[in-house]
């Protein structure tokens, strides 16, 4: 299964003169508790931000409280109501009513800071004035853990070069650990479109394929050094709870192999990305080991033994390339006692960035 289709399943609508230069998509399904405080962020930076609400078939006062922001805001909120699909979907449907020249994704209970957003604006606007349409923005993100007074800046200097157009062939290598999340990127929106992304639906952790499917048609990066987007953990229903996770553990190796079918498949000329997609797939594959050890069933420790030798049928050269990785390595321990210190480096790497 492709998470890529032909542009002309996705037409763009026509852009009226003086286009914003950013639309921002809230994909929303049953957000009344915590929408206000994501939209407050966002209005009040005139028509050159477009603000599009995707209810996702929300069966709470999602959809109202949406459209009161629209009352408020017309000609920068919208709101967009559909059946329920999930995430994916929901992104689906935003990119199509997209008008602006970049896009970003904040979901629902997250927020933006709004000084770094105002940077943001300024940066773009530079770029469409000064010609030079950027493929992708790169800014830092922030996790808000509920309860917590330090909170934990993901940011990427030591990788790409700070306020300068830049290529792949420029930036240098990740840490363990590092990669783009979808809270950093602002693609340029023709890149998506051009791209022929379309997310699944129903289907959580999508985020990874947003932040990686794309990343073959970005020619040029730009890195705005700035704490933008503000990421909140600590709901019990949500999708990064360890919980959840284990509940939905098809529904992550599901995106995690179709990460790999796409890096299999993609032409990928530069070696710089080339070895960061495969960085970024290693990564995946080491979450989704263990939690499978972490699920404690023979049949979970099938299904990570067969994630590995599809794999290794599949693309040898991948295999080897992934599986030597040090957290793959870590992830994969053998016997019971490997699996514990597995589980126990995982709770190491979750509290360092303030998942629990």
């Amino acid at each position: 299964m492709s998470v890529l289709t032909p542009v002309l399943e996705r037409p763009r609508p026509d852009a009226p003169d003086g286009e914003p230069l950013l639309t921002v998509i809230v994909p929303a399904y049953n957000s009344q508790d915590y929408l206000e405080r994501c939209l407050d962020t966002l209005v009040g930076a005139g028509t050159r931000l477009e603000v599009v609400v995707v209810d996702d078939g929300s069966t709470d006062g999602t959809a109202a409280l949406a459209g009161v922001y629209a009352q408020r805001h017309p000609g920068v909120v919208r709101v967009v109501s559909k059946p329920n699909g999930g995430h994916g979907s929901a992104i689906n449907a935003g990119l199509v009513h997209a008008r602006g020249r970049y896009v970003k994704i904040v979901d629902s209970d997250d927020w933006v800071d709004r000084a770094a957003l105002d940077e943001v604006l300024r940066t773009l606007a530079r770029f469409v004035a000064d010609g030079t349409d950027v493929d992708l923005l790169v800014s830092n993100f922030v996790y808000e853990k509920d309860g917590k007074r330090t909170k934990v800046a993901v940011r990427y200097a030591n990788a790409l070069p700070r306020r300068q157009v830049t290529t792949w062939a420029r930036t240098r290598k990740f840490r363990k650990g590092q990669y783009l999340l979808m809270h950093a990127l602002i693609y340029r929106t023709d890149v998506l479109r051009a791209c022929g992304l379309r997310l699944p639906e129903h289907t959580f952790y999508v985020d990874n394929l947003y932040a990686f499917v794309p990343l073959a048609h970005v020619r040029t990066l730009y890195y705005l050094d700035v704490d933008l987007y503000r990421y909140f953990i600590g709901r019990d229903d949500q999708s990064v709870h360890e919980a959840v996770m284990l509940r939905r553990l098809d529904q992550q190796l599901r995106v995690n192999r179709l990460m790999l079918e796409h890096l299999q498949e993609a032409d990928v000329t530069d070696a710089h990305l080339h070895r960061y997609l495969v960085h970024y797939a290693e990564i995946i594959c080491a979450v989704s080991s263990i939690l499978l050890v972490r699920s404690g069933t023979a049949e979970a420790l099938r299904e990570r033994d067969r994630l590995w030798a599809d794999l290794r049928e599949q693309d040898p050269w991948l295999y080897r390339k992934v599986r030597r990785g040090g957290a793959v390595q870590v992830a994969n321990l053998p016997g019971r006692v490997g699996r514990g210190v597995s589980v126990a480096t995982y709770r190491v790497a979750q509290r360092v960035v303030g998942f629990s």
